[in-house]
């Protein structure tokens, strides 16, 4: 694999500078470059005509990676301005400890400032993490809040190890499926390799962000846009980066896509703002009406207090109870009973829960008999409607990495990161991480990729830049991020191709990306 980015190093410039009377050393570091990957490690395998996996390492021989100590910026912010580091490093000399400031940069994203994103304060180097712990406990009894960290996941030095698998699908040549799927039920959660055994995949990678704890919702709920058989399965959290799947994979695209569901009763309507979640509650936000904000925000769960959300057949648990009033429709939309919430979705049935306000319209307007009608849209940025048809699907997180064939992260606009708030969202941004990508070349063929991360010395991940400069180095002219972290994984022919970051083994996620052998007949999976 060749790797397109310039693999040149720049040095790390190092001054002298002074600190409240005492020297201090500033470190001013210049983003790497991508590392160059390593020709006899790399293996390639052809799954399938028209499908092949290639799995390597990115070494990079200069690299020189180590255990350090940093200390907790204001706010809990990683970072600080200068004279918080200044001031911080004198006192860190004054109890005996020396110091180092550096100087942090922002990635090339499109849509934040340039330059100096902040200064970070830290003590020592040190080749165990033990080391680095017990020279954090004595920085802590100093009264310095710190932590212990691994200097291979900073964006502004050259990560050592990356371990990459990357699968490209030719839908000139490959004559299965590819699909986004939720398996049996939208309620459940399982691990993409079981899935991918299941149905005999070829190829599968994890997919979007979903949720992970009882108290934001169901978990296994999909927290932004999906959609499955051509049946919307839950909404847009805000305008956010998804990968369309037309035409069983043979016809792909990547756009930032929002989502309206419109009910109507007689000539009143009633905006729907979920699909299968609980009601009040919105993870990742991005609704109208969403506080604390109604616009996307990573892993934060926003609230809503007049939410009326539809719950479809995929939804195979015991419906969310509570205060508010709960409508069963049958196949045709009509009303068939009006009541409390709970119970189960009816088979070939669909579910109506309104909290607030929207209680109220479900009572005023649902009668035994009388038909509820949905309107579902799904639009990308111009305007455009996006139909989707029993062989279609998405799959959808953030943020988008690529875009019309160049490097086009907009980490800010898609709520995976704050300029005006840098506890919010930087490790998730700018810290290497697992991370799974997908993109399309120029030929149409979808790229899926993963990276190994959180793991010293054996591979480091990516940072959202990094993720951006790799899909573009092989070849994608659009491409996204999908949900990362623990959730990373790509399996081959049924079994698991890369080593998750989980200390419990392969995480049991949401919906994934299954590439299948075979035409698949569409139906409710």
């Amino acid at each position: 694999m060749r790797n397109e980015e310039s693999t040149a190093r720049r040095g790390l410039g190092v001054r002298m500078g002074a600190a409240l009377g005492a020297a201090v050393v500033v470190a001013v570091i210049q983003p790497p470059a991508l590392a160059a990957p390593d020709a006899g490690s790399w293996t390639t395998e052809t799954v399938a005509p028209g499908v092949r996996v290639r799995a390597g390492v990115l070494r990079d021989a200069d690299a020189e990676p180590s255990w350090t100590v940093t200390v907790q910026g204001p706010g809990a912010a990683p970072l600080g301005d200068r004279s918080w580091a200044d001031a911080t490093a004198g006192r860190l000399r004054d109890a005996w400890f020396e110091p180092r400031v550096e100087r942090v940069v922002w990635p090339a994203y499109a849509d934040t400032p340039h330059g100096t994103m902040g200064w970070r304060v830290r003590v020592g180097s040190y080749a165990t993490t033990g080391e680095a712990q017990s020279t954090r406990e004595k920085v802590a009894a100093a009264g310095f809040t710190a932590v212990a960290d691994w200097t291979g996941y900073d964006a502004q030095r050259p990560a050592d190890r990356e371990s990459v698998h990357v699968a490209v699908i030719d839908p000139a040549r490959f004559t299965g499926t590819v699909a986004a799927t939720h398996d049996s039920s939208v309620a459940d959660r399982e691990t993409t390799s079981s899935v991918a055994a299941k149905r005999h995949s070829l190829i599968a990678v994890n997919g979007g962000f979903f949720i992970t704890a009882d108290a934001d919702g169901v978990q296994g709920t999909m927290a932004g846009i999906s959609a499955y058989d051509g049946e919307l399965e839950s909404m847009a959290a805000g305008s956010r980066a998804a990968l369309i799947l037309a035409d069983g994979g043979r016809h792909a695209r990547i756009a930032d896509l929002t989502s309206t569901v419109t009910a109507r009763a007689g000539s009143s309507t009633y905006a729907v703002q979920g699909i299968n979640r609980v009601p009040g509650k919105v993870r990742n936000c991005g609704r109208p009406g969403a506080t604390p904000t109604e616009s996307p925000r990573q892993d934060l769960t926003c609230s809503e207090a007049d939410d009326l959300v539809k719950f479809t057949p995929r939804f195979r648990a015991e419906l969310p109870s509570g205060p508010g009033t709960q409508v069963v429709l049958d196949a045709d939309g009509r009303v068939v009973s009006t009541g409390s919430r709970g119970g189960t979705v009816p088979a070939g049935g669909s579910v109506l829960q309104g909290i607030g306000a929207a209680s109220d319209w479900l009572t005023a307007h649902a009668r035994r008999g009388e038909r509820i009608a949905l309107e579902e849209v799904v639009r990308n940025t111009s305007g455009r409607r996006v139909r989707l048809d029993a062989d279609d699907s998405i799959v959808s997180a953030a943020p988008t990495l690529v875009k019309d064939g160049h490097i086009a992260v907009d980490a800010a606009t898609e709520g995976t990161l704050d300029p005006k708030n840098l506890a919010f969202g930087y490790a998730w941004s700018n810290v290497r991480q697992p991370r799974t990508m997908a993109g399309l070349d120029k030929q149409g063929r979808l790229i899926l990729a993963t990276v190994d991360g959180r793991q010293p010395g054996v591979s480091e991940g990516f940072t959202l830049e990094e993720a951006a400069r790799f899909m573009r180095s092989q070849g994608a002219v659009e491409a996204l991020n999908l949900d990362g972290g623990g959730s990373t994984a790509m399996a081959v022919n049924g079994k698991l191709a890369n080593i998750t970051s989980d200390a419990t083994g392969e995480r049991a996620v949401g919906d994934t990306v299954q590439v299948l052998p075979w035409r698949e007949p569409y139906r409710h999976r």
